[in-house]
């Protein structure tokens, strides 16, 4: 049965919300003993009896609630979050409810994935509507109960009281609001009334974090597993010509060595086993290809650059005539390297292929997806797949690919033993599924102090990056605006990277905006507010961001940072940028040491709409910048002859616990739909460092890592 909100609900003890893009959320009925005011969540949930009403909600016996979060965790703080959303309609006291992650459920769940910071976004609606019309079932059943009209009565804390001040508990309503009618219009509450949505909420998983609990798939043993180390062609182009195993059977602990495909598993009771049977392996790699080198991958995005047959993503105006009028024309290029995503935990999955089922465990971000492709792989029916997710430790668009879920699987379906594929750090990095390298060509026109023409082109490695995104800013606020793309195909395999399409590209744009400034002799902060003032929110369905909420954001970030009123040792960057549905502005301090940026501070202001939980809104805004203006001046890449040139982070630079700023961040306030938080604070972070870079040094950056195109001289890089 459905209400007209296209919410599904059963006649059973649970309420089931399936329909939406979201994906489901069932709540049992019995959860609401939990919210009598007499009942506190225990000290140790371990002790007590549970009762298991269906896969996603367990009650203890003294009525203490488990929710089951049903979207992967990988530290977006989901798992935390979208109970908060429920909880809240619900009127149910966040302290009596505890959150457990949900296995892959396709039946009564959709989108069970983290990526694209869309989680809360597409949940925002469902999970309201549910709380609300379950807390309005049980006060109707309150009120047939008292003989009284519902109108009269009204729930807070699981509590529901009537006019003459009587009460019940939800626990003693449950059963005869399973029996009532849907209710078609249930009323939601306003932000004025939230008790738990804007308050600070600590990480449900905190405490296992802290003390090494098991949550993360490198924690999941079971009895009897075998572990399999994997190796992979070490050059993209190359593939397997002939191997002898007779070494790495003579490594104590190794049980078997077995060939799928263009890869050799070495099976061992250990990882230490595994990894030193695999390093004991003799094989032949052959050349199935060309070996590319990072020189290659420069000259061909240069010819692409140069080519005149690219695929136009957008072409407002007429860029040609204003090119041809221009009183001066600025151009730049911009390049970035690949880029792997070494998460702290490598990549690994548990597989057991048996006759009775496929039973997987692990850290991935598109569970969904994964468990559809292991049925393909093994010739199974998806409904054989048993997948459970474990907590993450950092997906950043490299889980969202299940390349090991695929390998555990096949590995276990040709030796029927429960495995557990591990990567070292060097498979890690080595074997990755990249950040393109990418290239970008823009110029402007400038006419009577104007901007009058832009134009864009990208070259990239593989897939095209901007190809996604035509219609973010500065499109609608410059009228002759022309976007082209090209790429060349790579056997480098790549992929999304924290923030797609914007991660670097927003470097590119902000940074030229910035010399735009100059040229003009105009502020920064001024110029991008003068492109806004072309926008008419509505007026353009092809424009994706808010000219308003922009401007509110860059205004409510230069005010916070003092922008332009800084001491004679500080410099400051600009950059504004949207990307994932979310408005942020940053001002990077930097001072310098020996010639060298030290960034001192960064303030960040955000429009994502209503915060949900603003401890983990705050968290999540000062990873993504940590992680832009880390990537930003260190992170390189490079190949030669088809092989990664850095292994392990021994070569590898990332950004220092010495070398972090402080973040300040601040949220721009209104009462509209929540939006993502992931992944919008990282792509300004690289523009508002090369602008306070500039600012400082008057050294104009156009290729990252910014640390090798610094004055040589002034650099170490193992400072």
């Amino acid at each position: 049965m459905k209400n007209k909100n296209n919410i599904t609900f059963s006649r059973r003890n649970f309420i089931r919300t399936s329909t939406l893009a979201t994906g489901g959320l069932l709540v049992g009925f019995n959860l609401f003993n939990a919210c009598k005011d007499t009942a506190t969540p225990p000290i140790d949930v371990s002790k007590l009896n549970f009762n298991e009403f269906n896969a996603f909600i367990k009650i203890a016996d003294n009525g203490y609630v488990t929710l089951y979060s049903p979207n992967p965790e990988i530290g977006q703080g989901v798992k935390t979050s979208m109970p908060m959303i429920i909880a809240e309609e619900l009127d149910v006291p966040w302290e009596h409810v505890t959150v457990e992650q949900g296995n892959l459920d396709t039946k009564n769940f959709q989108r069970q994935v983290a990526g694209g910071s869309q989680s809360i976004r597409f949940g925002w609606d469902v999970l309201r509507q549910t709380g609300a019309t379950t807390k309005q079932m049980l006060i109707n059943a309150a009120a047939l109960k008292w003989g009284v009209e519902a109108a009269t009565c009204s729930a807070s804390k699981g509590i529901i009281t009537n006019a003459k001040g009587e009460t019940l508990g939800y626990g003693d309503v449950v059963n005869e609001a399973a029996k009532l009618e849907i209710p078609e219009n249930v009323t939601l509450k306003l932000p004025k009334d939230y008790t738990i949505i804007g308050n600070d909420a600590i990480n449900v998983d905190i405490d296992k974090i802290i003390t090494g609990k098991p949550l993360f798939g490198l924690d999941y043993k079971v009895e009897g597993m075998s572990y399999a180390s994997v190796a992979r062609p070490p050059a993209f182009g190359q593939k397997i010509g002939t191997f002898d195993a007779t070494d790495a059977k003579t490594v104590n602990g190794v049980s078997d060595v077995i060939q799928f495909g263009d890869k050799i598993a070495v099976i061992g009771k250990n990882t230490w086993s595994a990894m030193k049977g695999k390093k004991a392996l003799k094989i032949d790699w052959i050349n199935d290809n060309k070996l590319e080198s990072t020189e290659d991958h420069h000259n061909e995005l240069n010819k692409i650059l140069n080519s005149k047959k690219l695929n136009v993503r957008r072409d407002d105006g007429n860029v040609d005539k204003a090119f041809a009028s221009a009183d001066k024309i600025i151009e730049r290029i911009y390049e970035s390297p690949f880029l792997p995503h070494n998460c702290m935990e490598p990549m690994n999955f548990y597989a057991h292929v048996s006759d009775a089922k496929v039973h997987l465990v692990g850290p991935i971000q598109t569970p969904a997806g994964t468990a559809s492709r292991v049925a393909k792989l093994i010739n199974r029916d998806e409904a054989d797949i048993h997948l459970e997710m474990t907590r993450m430790g950092g997906g950043f668009g490299r889980r969202l690919y299940g390349d090991f879920v695929m390998e555990a699987a096949e590995i276990s379906n040709i030796t029927k033993l429960p495995i557990k594929v591990v990567f070292s750090r060097e498979d890690d990095m080595a074997a990755g599924i990249y950040r393109p390298a990418i290239k970008y060509r823009i110029k402007a026109a400038l006419k009577n102090g104007k901007i009058t023409g832009y134009h864009l082109k990208e070259a990239a490695i593989n897939s095209n990056m901007y190809g996604l995104i035509p219609n973010f800013f500065p499109a609608g606020a410059i009228k002759n605006y022309r976007v082209e793309s090209g790429n060349y195909k790579s056997d480098i395999t790549t992929g999304a990277w924290r923030a797609p399409y914007t991660n670097f590209l927003a470097f590119a744009e902000q940074s030229f905006f910035d010399e735009l400034a100059d040229e003009l002799n105009t502020n920064p902060v001024q110029l991008r507010l003068d492109l806004l003032s072309n926008v008419q929110d509505g007026k353009d369905d092809s424009i994706e961001y808010s000219a308003k909420r922009m401007t509110d954001t860059i205004k409510l970030a230069a005010k916070k940072s003092n922008w332009g009123q800084t001491d004679s040792n500080t410099y400051q960057g600009f950059s504004a940028y949207y990307s994932h549905n979310t408005h942020v502005a940053e001002v990077v301090d930097i001072s310098l040491s020996n010639g060298l940026p030290i960034i001192e501070k960064v303030t960040v202001a955000v429009d994502c709409g209503i915060v949900v939980n603003p401890t983990g809104a705050k968290n999540q805004i000062e990873g993504g910048v940590i992680d832009g203006l880390g990537h930003a001046m260190y992170g390189d890449f490079t190949f030669k002859n088809g092989k990664p040139q850095d292994i392990n982070f021994n070569t590898y630079r990332l950004i220092r616990m010495k070398e972090t700023p402080i973040v300040e961040t601040h949220f721009v306030k209104n009462n509209l739909s929540p939006t993502g938080l992931g992944e919008p604070g990282l792509p300004p972070a690289g523009g508002a460092l090369a602008n306070a870079i500039k600012a400082a040094t008057g050294q104009l950056l156009t290729k990252q890592p910014f640390i090798k195109n610094l004055d040589r001289r002034k650099t170490d890089l193992n400072a």
